[in-house]
């Protein structure tokens, strides 16, 4: 799962770094070329384009940093943690759920998705099966029992 991130954010990477140097001074020059640019929209908007673009590389870069600081160890094999998939009983309801604690790049809460900071993802932090997590809502409090764990340790390497 990290590893897909990384590769996912370094392709992005690649894609706006070609956008930065290639294609976006070809449209500049191409609007500047026609003449006033006090009106010319396209050079504006190229323009515009550019800063987007600075401001995206210099978040997916900052991103990739963290990324690589990660230490695999610090994840436990045996609690939730980053990259784990949980299975939970709501006590009061009996209903079942599934989540997978991700980082924030990946979150897809239809997938069951949710990061670590969320409020489900510190509730669950740090439980093992058995244990009970106390997910408090501004209306309510859940207790939601781990009944199935799997980590990122458990993940076949490479994805």
């Amino acid at each position: 799962m990290l590893e897909e991130l990384k590769a996912r954010l370094r392709g992005e990477v690649e894609r706006l770094t070609h956008e930065l140097n290639v294609v976006l001074p070809a449209e500049i020059r191409r609007a500047v070329e026609m003449g006033d640019l006090k009106e010319n929209s396209e050079y504006k908007a190229a323009l515009e384009r550019q800063q987007f673009v600075q401001a995206r590389l210099g978040q997916l870069n900052m991103r990739l940093s963290k990324l690589g600081q990660i230490d695999m160890d610090q994840i436990p094999a045996d609690k939730v943690g980053l990259g784990s998939k949980v299975i939970v009983e709501d006590e009061a309801s009996g209903d079942r759920e599934t989540y997978h604690l991700v980082f924030g790049d990946s979150a897809d809460f239809e997938e069951g998705h949710v990061t670590m900071g969320s409020a489900i993802g510190r509730a669950l932090a740090g439980k093992g099966v058995g244990e009970t997590a106390l997910l408090r809502l501004p209306t309510l409090t859940r207790r939601l029992k781990v009944m199935e764990l799997s980590t990122i340790h458990d993940e076949p390497l490479g994805g």
